[in-house]
């Protein structure tokens, strides 16, 4: 399909750890991209490492725009700049108890970036959309595995607002039935590319269990935290669902395949996940066994607001987008260590 060479993707946010990785695989596949990322909590450097990876033909498909969904001058110079075919969009603040503490940075950051977004898609004639969306969205499920069609509940001010805008796209497609939507649900994102060239480099201290396992391991941090070993879970720590990021990252280019080429779309979501729950304890154990270190853990009572065990129903995503992980524990820990080895300080050289 020669044409398809030729489609033009705007990825917001796609500097940050899932975005580059998305962003990579886009021009892997021939995609043009234009990147508009505010650096909040990402690197230039992130990008022009993916410019590299990417090779000459790649790196000659890729823009790159500093940029903030909340200021509509620089929607305009973006959208004004290149006639996209589709939008992902990943950017927003994703960090839940940082959300509890400050929620209307949350709202003001990711509703009325997106409120901006979708005015501009409009604007500009663009009504296909792939949205970052969040396992939070299913809150404290009353059963696993979590099915696209549960009641939804997000238990904080992150949650909300992914929920939030997948209920604003809701409406936006009834009022419009031209709109393309997908809503993608992801379940805990970590690894890292195969290269060990990108990775999830959070400004900080990390949120989330892998990326502070790994500033464990590199001794810049010294011990990590377990919150909660009291859990009605086989091994006292809770269970999440883990996503290698590369397989979330073809799940996006499974969602735009479905986008360009199925008309009944509706606004639909989908999980991304494993479909398998792995626990805290284990996940220790493995990243043990993948980087040769011992680590040193902290037990600390639970955290507000966190759930006991989630993970995700795979099979709509499967049937639907033709999209399944590929990835095991194993394999997401080898690339993580990978990454974190190679790059102990991620996109610096040192602190």
């Amino acid at each position: 399909m020669a044409s398809e060479k030729q489609q033009s993707i705007l990825v917001t946010g796609g500097a940050g750890f899932i975005g580059t990785h998305t962003v990579l695989q886009l021009l892997n596949e021939g995609f043009k991209v234009s990147i508009i990322d505010n650096l909040d909590n990402s690197v230039e450097e992130a990008v022009d490492r993916v410019r590299d990876l990417a090779g000459r033909d790649g790196s000659r498909n890729l823009i790159f725009h500093v940029g903030d969904l909340r200021n509509k001058d620089d929607l305009e110079k973006v959208f004004s700049q290149t006639r996209f075919d589709a939008v992902i969009h990943f950017a927003g603040l994703k960090a839940v108890g940082e959300s509890v503490a400050k929620p209307l940075r949350y709202y003001d950051n990711n509703l009325i970036g997106t409120l901006n977004l979708i005015e501009f898609m409009l604007n500009y004639g663009c009504k296909k959309l792939v949205f970052s969306s969040s396992a939070t969205v299913y809150g404290q499920p009353e059963k696993i595995p979590c099915v696209e069609d549960f009641e939804l509940k997000a238990m904080n001010p992150y949650g909300r607002t992914k929920l939030f805008l997948e209920e604003i796209a809701r409406d936006v497609q009834k009022a419009d039935p031209e709109w393309r939507i997908i809503l993608l649900r992801y379940f805990n994102p970590v690894g890292a590319h195969i290269s060990g060239q990108i990775g999830e480099d959070p400004k900080g201290i990390p949120n989330n269990l892998m990326p502070y396992i790994q500033q464990v391991a590199v001794g810049r941090l010294p011990e990590l935290n377990i919150f909660g070993h009291d859990y009605p879970t086989k091994d006292g720590s809770a269970i999440r669902d883990y996503i290698h990021v590369m397989d979330l990252a073809d799940g996006h280019i499974a969602a735009l395949r479905k986008i360009f080429t199925a008309d009944d779309i509706g606004c639909t979501a989908y999980n991304l996940g494993t479909g398998c729950g792995t626990s805290v304890f284990e996940m220790v154990a493995a990243f043990e066994k993948a980087s040769g270190k011992k680590i040193p853990i902290k037990l600390c009572p639970r955290r507000p607001g966190d759930a006991t065990a989630v993970y995700a129903s795979t099979e709509k995503a499967e049937k639907e987008l033709g999209w399944k992980a590929r990835y095991g524990v194993e394999e997401m820990c080898r690339d993580q260590w990978n990454w974190a080895s190679k790059n102990p300080w991620g996109y610096h050289s040192q602190p």
